[in-house]
């Protein structure tokens, strides 16, 4: 899918904070129909997704770790991205250059979540040969 300036326009605002597609609309000058009609089509093509976020910094009992690991064997790769996804704690995966192959973006709520994390849920996964946890101590301007 192309995204036109329009479509951009129109990700730039909700990127910011959400508002009404009225709002919107009067912004960029459109009808509130064809600012409806292009956030389905960016919903639909997978463009883009409106969800709530919530920054964790503010909840006194959540806290992000990032958990790289190593695969056994790199066509793994991609098989162990999308399985380590659907992990309940697991907010992003990601594919890596350099010395480790994911960065396992995860959510939770003590030391002993993180701990839970790699011995109850991570550990089932076959096909990872290592892992090294990073702390979150603190984050500036970052929403899950």
């Amino acid at each position: 899918m192309m995204l036109d300036d329009t479509d951009w326009k129109i990700i730039d605002i909700l990127r910011e904070a959400h508002v009404p597609n009225s709002t919107i609309a009067k912004e960029l000058e459109l009808s509130e129909g064809a600012i409806r009609q292009r956030l389905k089509k960016l919903k639909d093509s997978g463009v883009m997704v409106v969800r709530g976020l919530i920054n964790p910094d503010i909840l006194s009992n959540q806290m992000i770790a990032m958990v790289a690991a190593t695969v056994t064997e790199s066509a793994l790769l991609e098989t162990k991205a999308v399985e380590i996804s659907s992990l309940p704690d697991v907010q992003s995966v990601n594919i890596t250059t350099g010395r480790y192959d994911l960065m396992i973006e995860v959510l939770v709520d003590s030391n002993r979540g993180l701990v839970r994390f790699l011995t109850e849920q991570l550990s089932q996964v076959k096909g990872i040969s290592s892992t090294e946890s990073f702390l979150m101590l603190k984050g500036y301007n970052k929403y899950i």
